[in-house]
């Protein structure tokens, strides 16, 4: 995967929504009889950062999704947090939709409903600035329903579709594998008789074909179940993956030597997907159909793409594209996301707009869920209190060099992160076990540094920040009666 390098340029020169009143930072004044800008907001579910052609992967074909990086913005690495139990997407999507850093979304998650009566969701601030709101595909925030904060909801879908037993443990080499990812009978994405990703498709395409009658501006929230498992996609997508052509990851293990005591044994669910120890083949027909699936709603994105086009509001609409969190399908032994390695934390995430600049790519360190102030910057809604997110505008037009200065992670009580100044610790409090990667020299993060005496001054410097990160995230766990954190770092 390809490093970065940060350049700057102007940002949103006399391009158009009516934010002139407003005065808004880092937005220009525009007329005040020009309407304001569209929100599209397409999002994907456990899609990695490194499953783009165009950002470095040349195993998959992603033509819709290159098109909106060589027409905008970049930011190459985003990065989600964690979560409090094995649906991290739970986590990141409760973040996302209340601005909330990770323990302090937890915290609020059984007061949510309150949250919504108060008008505290992302939907109801963007409805209170004008906007006309929809909401299709996955949702998955805990307690709320989406017609309750959305004013057009279609086809709500679950965490997941549904898995069967044939699903898990597969394939075993020289086994013939009974399931398949186009077969319709074992339901999943095909249950109702359309893939959901076409019908989260069809649903947007009616949306903003109704919307180019309206004079209003619109919020759209497009949320795919895809890649999530069970990964099906029609055959002729899984067909343009011939097992030859597919690679296994240069960090490849059987067995992830940690698993047990970091959550993520024989017993988690998305781990027993394929069988242990891992193998090579098993890896490579994972990854087989997750890059299918991909492709498959790279399809559906170029259909909801050409029909804003087609409405005439593409020059006024702004476009942001991510995951809720990665996937590792064969990285370190693992397949799941709940991990703290960059294939699991970290995501794409692509910003296209009026006056955003094209094919420019950013790499200090953010994360997805900045995308919300984002676009109440854009829809010229202050900032809430309780939002703790940050706006990418800055970022994007160069008004400042970075947002935050280190990266926090978190995995219920198993797991803690920091990513700082090219490193990243890793810490396994169950077993006091300490990781330490230099991500510019290892970015497949495969060497560990932690039992080198030279790197002991870091990562004491590494645990007081994490300490912080932990205060700002509302992260109530303690490790300083961890003593084997403090004498591995010489302290």
């Amino acid at each position: 995967m390809s490093e970065y390098v940060c350049t700057r340029r102007g940002f949103l020169k006399a391009a158009g929504a009516s934010l002139a009143a407003l005065s808004v930072p880092g937005i220009p004044a525009f007329a005040k009889e020009q309407k304001k800008s569209n929100i599209l907001f397409i999002f994907a579910d456990d899609q990695c950062f490194e499953t783009l052609r165009s950002l470095g992967c040349d195993e998959i074909e992603t033509p819709n999704l290159d098109k909106l990086v060589r027409n905008g913005v970049t930011f190459t690495h985003a990065y989600n947090q964690g979560g409090w139990h094995g649906a991290i997407c739970v986590a990141s999507r409760t973040m996302l939709n209340t601005g909330r850093f990770l323990w302090m979304a937890r915290e609020f998650e059984p007061k949510l409903k309150e949250e919504t009566k108060a008008g505290r969701f992302w939907s109801q601030y963007m409805k209170q600035a004008g906007y006309d709101t929809y909401m299709t595909g996955k949702w998955h925030v805990k307690g709320i329903k989406p017609e309750d904060i959305f004013d057009y909801v279609k086809d709500v879908r679950p965490g997941m579709p549904n898995q069967t037993p044939l699903g898990y443990n597969r394939p075993i080499e020289g086994i013939p594998d009974l399931w398949k990812p186009w077969d319709k009978k074992n339901e999943g994405y095909w249950k109702g008789g359309r893939h959901w990703s076409e019908v989260l498709a069809d649903n947007s395409v009616e949306f903003l074909e109704n919307a180019s009658k309206s004079e209003k501006p619109f919020f759209m929230y497009l949320a795919f179940n895809a890649p999530h498992d069970p990964r099906q996609s029609p055959k002729e997508y899984v067909d343009k993956y011939p097992l030859d052509n597919v690679k296994v990851p240069a960090n490849f293990l059987p067995e992830y030597p940690y698993k047990d005591s970091i959550g993520l044994g024989r017993k988690q669910r998305d781990e027993r997907l394929a069988p242990f120890p891992r193998s090579r083949y098993a890896v490579k027909v994972n990854r087989q159909e997750y890059y299918a699936i991909i492709t498959h709603m790279d399809t559906q994105i170029g259909r909801i793409l050409a029909t804003l086009k087609k409405t005439g509001k593409a020059d006024n609409t702004y476009i942001f594209f991510t995951a809720d969190h990665g996937l590792a399908v064969g990285h370190h032994g693992l397949i799941g996301k709940q991990n703290m390695y960059d294939h699991s934390v970290r995501v794409p995430l692509v910003v296209n707009g009026p006056g955003i600049p094209k094919n420019k790519k950013l790499s200090m360190p953010i994360y997805l869920q900045d995308i919300m102030p984002s676009t109440l910057e854009l829809a010229g809604v202050k900032k809430p209190r309780q939002v703790q997110f940050k706006s990418l505008i800055p970022l994007i037009n160069g008004k400042t060099n970075n947002s935050y200065d280190a990266i926090y992670g978190g995995y219920i009580d198993l797991q803690r992160m920091i990513t700082a100044g090219g490193y990243k610790m890793i810490y396994y409090p169950k077993i006091g076990k300490t990781l330490l990667y230099n991500l510019k020299a290892d970015p497949l993060e495969m060497n560990n540094l932690a039992e080198d005496p030279t790197y002991f001054s870091r990562i004491r410097k590494l645990r007081r920040r994490l300490k912080i990160l932990q205060k700002e995230v509302g992260d109530k766990f303690n490790i300083e009666h961890l003593p084997y954190l403090g004498s591995q770092a010489g302290s």
